[in-house]
């Protein structure tokens, strides 16, 4: 298949531009980079530290198991069971005197003779005991048809009883009729009377004619429905002779049904009588089998085992034609077998069987070493399942241990945060996420209050500090690219406390401290080097009365605005003292956007000239809004600034907006994929910005962010039971059937899917919609699994997905996971048929990338990164390489199940094309080299156009 690529030109230059990133950790989409495995394990979450500065000071250009264990065997089954009779001829003697009147040669000639004769038995013996299995099938055969028989004829006597029983009521109402016949007649007699009297009645007795006549119209009333009544028993009547009609019919089929029982009685007694010759053959076999163990034992009476043999050629003589009998009872037998489809398919399995026991019969010592030796690897299989499964039991009593902790345990850490905030010893964005921690109930919020039970008061606070962050993902799979791409490759960051800084190599303090400017005064700052999966890092310590960076989280602080513009300047004075002169300095998001203004209006003066500025941003949501006296603090210009041509905010005049800034100031300026770029110049996602990228849209665009293909490779990913790759996906099942079990779901049919959602519970995910993925993925009859690492709801929202949570505990069919985890993150992605992304918006999104990548189809909302990255299947106005999933437009249950249904219909009956859709997914290249080569693009047009008006 062909992956869908961006294009990009490749430039031949003598020296390719060099690149610095200022990432300080910023930004809040935490789905818009990826970078390798070991920094994952750096932040424990998704998450990008956005806003460091990357410098770049000069370029360097199924298994496939054969089935060995069912050789086929074309010798005859009849030889392979002959016995082997090896005799020696040996002088012997009888009653103390030597035979004298047998000749050597011709003892030898009878012996060899008697083995003949003794091998033809055998065959013999081995072909009526295949015709004995054969009466033995047949007569099973017989019987079953004989109690299909006696089922036809229970039903027979049952309709006989019916009919019976009809007949009775036919006579009864035959009796009834007779008696409305004569109450007719007699109401017919009253009628004529009345009629005389009404003739002789006189005028004073009209009154009593008029009751009379009255009385006649009743009973003519009365007649008519008599009469209607006669009609309906004459049918009833039609109806009961029908009745007894078939009643003869069905007794005609039961007089058959019993004379055919008859035959097959008759039949089956015969082919007792044939079995029982058979026994009678089998014992004369064994007679023969004694006979040659004394030819073997006894040479002196070779002559009368000689005539014994010649007597064995007559019975075999006679066993053949025995046997040819049996075949003619056996052929006659088939011919009644042959007469329904359902004989048929019976005698086709038995055959099958007969054949299968024939050739575990006929399996050699070849065989057994080949049991051995499997034997020995599902031993070993069984161990290392064994193995994993401790692994999981120790880890699920890890997890359960935290579970069964009471709830006045839970009840006490909650009032412990509450405390420390009250009493203004932690953020109220770092009391949010301890509390999310603890309703979570997690495992490490649990072992950090065990481990700091002897700390005091300060020392418990930062302990639980630190799990509020981590390193994150600073060095992107961007980075990383473009080091592979040769070229110089540098990040600088602030230095938090919270990091993991043993996950650095060589990390060291420079024995320099660089100065920079801030609120009028210099302060230093304490700069600190290291490397990170190969790529050199500085950090950037202030020596500053606020401790900006020693906060415990990254960001959330009240002073945002102040901290990341003391770093921004910090980080240019580090280049400027450093003598670097870099080609791009590409800035991500708004906690660096401070540089490009800096750039230009305070370091192009002091000689830091070389360097073209690149600005991404990965969520304009987020944009730096602040006082516009705030600037100052950096050194920049409040008054040149605050314009609306520079760095004003569209919706407040005495604000400023720092993405707007950078915008402005910026040579380029790109975001996570070109759906969102696009959306991001109108008024409705804008997020007020769209007049000012519209204002610059020539040097605005959308690159779609890629992920770590090392990281996410279903061919080494020891997260998962069983690896495997695009072109052998038999290991993909092997892990859905691994999750379920560990799970504790139904292993359900394989025409069962699996639909899968991994995501961070905040409204911009389409929470509404996963919510209702769940009850109509089990409607269609498949299974559901959500693994959630961010609840960032309502508290009623988040008590719903609780309670939710708990109603499917024990589900067969679905799991709410309200709790991340890693490696268990990575079997979902293996396991699952489909992924759901529902988002409202997404600026990029990385989860559909990492699907397809493990050949999970994405069922995905047409939006931002969703929009560039997942292409109907059903859609005709795609070419048909690019399909790979399905889509829906609009944000609502009506759309989304058209596109789940879509996809459940194409998995249940088009299985060859889904198996080739998984395959094709799987090969789709989402690596950060195809994003890399549009960026070196864009750093080379923006290089040389500064070289060229330099020039000019």
């Amino acid at each position: 298949m062909q992956n869908k690529k961006q294009n990009a030109k490749k430039f031949n230059v003598d020296r390719p531009p060099t690149n610095l990133k200022f990432r300080p950790n910023g930004g809040n989409d935490s789905d818009s980079n990826n970078s390798s495995k070991d920094s994952t394990v750096l932040s424990n979450s998704e998450t990008d530290l956005k806003g460091g500065i990357t410098i770049a000071v000069e370029s360097k250009h199924l298994k496939e198991k054969e089935d060995t264990d069912s050789p086929a065997i074309n010798e005859d089954p009849m030889i392979n069971t002959l016995p082997s009779n090896n005799i020696t001829p040996v002088s012997t003697k009888s009653d103390g005197e030597q035979l004298s009147g047998v000749h050597l040669q011709d003892l030898i000639g009878m012996i060899r003779n008697a083995e003949k004769n003794v091998q033809l038995l055998n065959l013999a013996r081995v072909r009526a005991l295949e015709d004995l299995a054969k009466i033995i099938e047949e007569k099973e055969a017989l019987q079953t048809e004989i109690n299909v028989l006696e089922m036809k004829l229970a039903e027979t006597d049952g309709r006989l009883k019916m009919a019976a029983q009809e007949k009775i009521r036919v006579e009864v109402l035959e009796d009834q009729l007779e008696k409305l016949r004569s109450e007719l007649s007699i109401r017919g007699s009253s009628m004529e009377h009345a009629r005389d009297m009404n003739s002789a009645v006189s005028a004073s007795q009209s009154d009593a004619v008029n009751y009379f006549s009255q009385e006649l119209e009743l009973l003519r009333a009365e007649n008519m429905s008599l009469k209607d009544e006669l009609e309906l028993l004459k049918g009833d009547l039609v109806n009961i002779r029908e009745t007894g009609h078939r009643i003869q019919m069905l007794e005609q089929e039961r007089y058959s049904l019993e004379s055919s029982l008859k035959d097959f009685e008759f039949k089956l007694a015969a082919s007792q009588e044939d079995v029982s010759n058979i026994s009678s053959l089998k014992l004369e076999c064994k007679s023969l089998y004694e006979k040659v163990d004394s030819l073997q034992e006894l040479f002196d009476n070779t002559t009368k085992h000689t005539d014994e043999a010649f007597k064995v050629l007559q019975q075999n003589q006679e066993l053949r034609k025995k046997v040819d009998q049996l075949e003619e009872s056996l052929s006659e037998a088939n011919l009644y077998r042959l007469s329904t489809e359902k004989m048929q398919q019976y005698g086709v399995l038995m055959q099958q069987k007969i054949k299968l026991l024939e050739e575990r019969l006929q399996k050699s010592d070849a065989d057994i070493h080949s049991y051995v030796q499997l034997y020995q690897d599902s031993m070993k299989e069984f161990q290392d399942t064994l193995s994993n499964l401790k692994e999981r039991i120790d880890k699920r009593a890890e997890d359960e241990s935290v579970q069964d902790k009471p709830s006045e345990f839970w009840s006490n850490l909650l009032l412990m945060v509450d405390g420390w905030f009250l009493e203004k010893k932690i953020l109220a964005d770092e009391a949010r996420l301890l509390r999310e921690m603890i309703w979570n109930r997690e495992g490490r919020i649990c072992d950090a209050y065990l481990s700091s039970k002897e700390m005091n008061e300060t020392e418990i606070i930062t302990t639980f500090l630190r799990l509020v962050g981590g390193l994150g993902d600073v060095l992107t799979g961007l980075s990383k690219a473009l080091q592979k791409k040769g070229h110089l490759v540098e990040i600088v960051l602030p230095k938090y406390d919270c990091m993991n800084y043993e996950l650095i190599r060589d990390f060291k303090a420079l024995d320099v401290a660089v100065e920079s400017y801030f609120d009028g005064r210099l302060f230093k700052n304490k700069i600190w080097v290291g490397t990170v999966e190969g790529l050199p890092v500085y950090f950037i310590e202030p020596h500053h009365p606020s401790k900006f960076f020693w906060r415990g989280q990254f960001y959330g602080e009240h002073d945002d605005f102040k901290r990341f513009s003391f770093f921004s300047r910090a980080a240019l004075e580090l280049l400027l003292q450093a003598g670097k002169r870099p080609d791009i300095v590409h800035c991500h998001d708004w906690q660096t956007a401070f540089v490009a203004p800096l750039y230009w209006d305070l370091y192009v003066p002091k000689g830091l000239s070389s360097a073209r500025i690149c600005f991404t941003c990965h969520n304009f949501a987020y944009q730096g809004n602040a006082p516009a006296s705030e600037l100052a603090s950096c050194g920049l210009d409040v008054h040149q600034l605050n314009r609306q041509d520079r760095m004003q905010d569209n919706s407040s005049r005495d604000r400023v907006n720092a993405v707007k800034g950078a915008i402005v100031f910026s040579n380029i300026v790109t975001t996570v994929s070109p759906t969102y770029a696009q959306e991001m110049l109108t008024p409705e996602g804008g997020c007020g910005l769209h007049p000012t990228l519209n204002l610059h849209s020539k040097k605005f665009v959308g690159i779609l962010n890629g992920i770590d293909a090392e990281a996410w490779n279903p061919a080494t990913d020891r997260f998962l039971k069983v690896q495997y790759h695009a072109h052998d996906i038999e290991g993909k099942a092997e892990n859905k059937e691994g999750l379920r079990r560990y799970l504790g779901m139904t292993s359900a049919s394989g025409d069962q899917p699996l639909v899968a959602c991994i995501t961070r519970l905040v409204p911009q995910k389409g929470v509404h919609l996963i919510r209702h993925a769940l009850f109509r993925t089990l409607e269609l009859g498949g299974q559901f699994i959500l693994l959630v690492w961010i609840m960032a709801l309502g508290i009623l929202l988040m008590r719903e997905f609780e309670e939710i949570g708990n109603h499917f505990r024990d589900h067969e069919h679905a799991r709410l996971l309200l709790k991340y985890d890693e490696s268990l993150s990575h079997l979902i992605y293996a396991a699952s048929d489909m992924f759901i992304i529902p988002s409202l918006f997404e600026p990029c999104g990385l989860t559909q990338m990492i699907a397809m990548r493990y050949g999970s189809i994405p069922i995905a909302r047409k939006t931002g990164g969703l929009n560039d990255s997942v292409f109907d299947l059903d859609d005709n106005s795609i070419p048909v390489q690019y399909r790979n999933g399905f889509t829906f437009l609009t944000a609502d249950e009506q759309a989304f199940n058209s596109a789940l249904e879509r996809a459940f219909y194409h998995y249940k009956n088009n299985v060859d094309e889904w198996k080739q859709l998984v395959q094709k997914v799987m090969t789709i290249d989402f690596s950060w080299d195809s994003s890399a080569l549009l960026y070196e693009e864009l750093y080379m047009k923006s290089v040389t156009r500064a070289k060229t008006a330099n020039r000019s």
